[in-house]
């Protein structure tokens, strides 16, 4: 396959479809150094319908590796600065009066396009948080009592800086849940920031992709042959069974005060099976749903206090129950 073919989206075979995702990583790799997790995770999502958290300290490329996946896909992109002044109807929208006619028209918000970077969701208090619930959940919008759908595919991905609370409005669990996945963006490694800062040297200008060569290597018809695909993937009984073992074993641990709810252990199920399909198989295996555990349960369980003042994590919760749950043979 001809990674710089711009009808790399047209074809629907599953096959070709596969290695056209697989080939997002080569074309996002020449504008984002080392995210390689981040670029899986968002694909994911896209294959299960979901959203993403990102949660990552500024500057490490969050924005860039958004608008970098959209490029690669063929997608519309817009980003949403989210502040305290922000309304509800600068994200979806708002009925304006137009004089010639004597009549409202609807102007589309910014949530109208394939992927929305929410950029620090949590500086925005809960009445703006709450605007996209219905776009997340229902891929609509309703305004003046008109539903008006949203483009297909459609993802939201939010960004909030993990470090700095000062002025902020976290995230409530029931928000929280909505998000098929939260991805933690790391700071790069010694040698990936040598990389990033020679690229800038040879004059690498991130607001400009296609200068840096990044091609459409698939597109919305290859998302919907995925779509497809995933949803043939076998799911043995045991399996599920394992799926539901892990969300239950949350609900009873002592360091926890909210565990998995059922949409997240379905919730884990959707994202095993895309990444089963993703890895060439057709059936998911205990692997599958380990490698999902972390991004897809970690923002759905609350730790007690005191827990959190001994040292201890989401992922650590999450990683001593993947290691005393019975793995299925």
């Amino acid at each position: 396959m001809d990674p710089t073919t711009d009808n790399a989206g047209q074809s629907g075979d599953a096959g070709t479809a596969r290695a056209s995702l697989e080939a997002l990583r080569a074309e996002i790799a020449k504008a984002v150094v080392g995210q390689d997790p981040a670029v899986t995770g968002l694909v994911v999502a896209l294959l299960c319908r979901g959203h993403v958290l990102l949660e990552g300290v500024p500057g490490v490329a969050k924005t860039l590796l958004v608008r970098t996946l959209a490029s690669a896909l063929e997608l519309d992109t817009k980003r949403v600065q989210f502040t305290p002044d922000l309304m509800p109807s600068d994200v979806t929208g708002s009925l304006v009066y137009d004089a010639r006619t004597a009549e409202f028209s609807f102007q589309p918000g910014p949530v109208f396009t394939n992927l929305l970077l929410a950029d620090e969701i949590n500086r925005t208090p809960p009445k703006t948080q709450s605007s996209l619930l219905e776009a997340m959940e229902e891929r609509q919008v309703t305004v003046d009592g008109t539903p008006r759908p949203l483009p297909e595919p459609f993802l939201v991905a939010a960004t909030q800086n993990p470090v700095e609370y000062e002025g902020t409005y976290p995230l409530p669990e029931a928000q929280l849940d909505r998000f098929l996945l939260k991805l933690t963006i790391p700071l790069p490694s010694r040698q990936d920031e040598i990389d990033v800062l020679t690229r800038h040297a040879s004059g690498f200008n991130p607001r400009d992709l296609r200068a840096a060569g990044v091609r459409p290597v698939a597109g919305p018809a290859d998302l919907a042959a995925a779509r497809a695909a995933v949803a043939k993937t076998t799911v043995s009984p045991e399996i599920t069974a394992y799926v539901v073992d892990i969300c239950r074993a949350t609900r009873e641990s002592p360091s926890l005060t909210l565990g998995v709810s059922p949409r997240g252990a379905t919730a884990l199920l959707a994202t095993s099976r895309a990444w089963a399909w993703l890895t060439g198989r057709d059936y998911v295996i205990p692997d599958d749903v380990k490698a999902l555990a972390l991004p897809t349960l970690r923002h759905r369980i609350q730790l007690r206090p005191e827990a959190e003042m001994e040292g201890v994590t989401a992922d650590s919760v999450i990683n001593a129950i993947l290691a005393h749950v019975p793995v299925p043979r």
